[in-house]
Order: C-alpha cells, then sequence, then structure tokens
C-alpha cells in the first residue's frame, strides 16, 4: 500500500477558524476526509504541530517510509532553515503546499526557504492544494 505523509505547521490546527477570509472555512479534518475518499487505497498519516523540531523530526522519521510528504509548512517557510535542511535531506519527494499565495501577501511572507528543496510545490490553490499535491506524489512516485 502506498503511504504518503501529509504535515501542517504552525496555526494550522486552526484551519477553518483561522482567517477564513484567506485560509477559507473548512477544517483539516474536512479535507483529510475528502482526501481519503477519493483515494481509499492510499494510506495517509497527518501530523500537525505548533513546534518546529516535531515537524522537523516527523520529516526525519518518515523520510524512508512514505511515498512522499506534503508539507505546509505554515509561517517556518519563511524562517526556519533547520526545517529547509530536513526537507533537502528528505529521502522521498516533498510537495510544498501553501492555501494562500504567499507571492501576493505581505512582504515577509513573499520568500520560501523551502521552494528550492521540495520536488514540487502547490501555491495559493486554496485547500484543494492539499489533493493538487497528493496527485503530482501518485502521478511521480517510483
Amino acid at each position: 500500500m502506498v503511504t504518503i505523509a501529509i504535515l501542517n505547521g504552525p496555526n494550522l490546527n486552526r484551519l477553518g477558524k483561522r482567517k477564513p477570509e484567506i485560509y477559507g472555512n473548512v477544517s483539516m479534518a474536512q479535507i483529510l476526509l475528502s482526501i481519503q475518499q477519493r483515494w481509499p487505497d492510499v494510506h495517509f498519516v497527518y501530523r500537525q504541530s505548533n513546534h518546529e523540531g516535531d515537524l522537523i523530526d516527523w520529516i526525519q522519521e518518515c523520510s524512508d517510509q512514505v511515498c512522499g510528504i506534503v508539507l505546509n509548512a505554515g509561517g517556518y517557510t519563511h524562517t526556519s532553515v533547520a526545517l529547509r535542511d530536513a526537507v533537502e535531506d528528505c529521502e522521498c519527494p516533498v510537495v510544498e503546499v501553501h492555501i494562500s499565495d504567499i507571492s501576493q501577501r505581505e512582504p515577509f511572507r513573499r520568500m520560501s526557504l523551502l521552494t528550492d528543496v521540495c520536488a514540487h510545490n502547490v501555491i495559493g490553490k486554496g485547500t484543494n492544494g492539499y489533493a493538487d499535491a497528493i496527485e503530482w506524489l501518485l502521478k511521480n512516485k517510483e
């Protein structure tokens, strides 16, 4: 069975409630249900943390156990060299996801430290970006 990890960073536990004008009003539980219904033969591992080290640990732990990682690093996208290093060292492809179009946001959000070390990125597609990332991973798996 194919396994894909979905890792969410800080504040994404508030998805569906926090700034719905930017991030929408769909919760992560709803997104995960939709994803599982769309790909019933894929095993998904989902984790979310507001702590940078947790995300790094999870990337290192699942790097050789999954066919790919969907990563929405939230604010760490713009600040974490350590997270970038973990992604760069990852043994499986990582797809960077952002619900909003970070290139159209505040100046400090426009730069991603992750983009050049990720296999692919899906930016500004709303919560559908998670499905787009999974689709890309499944089409490009070895």
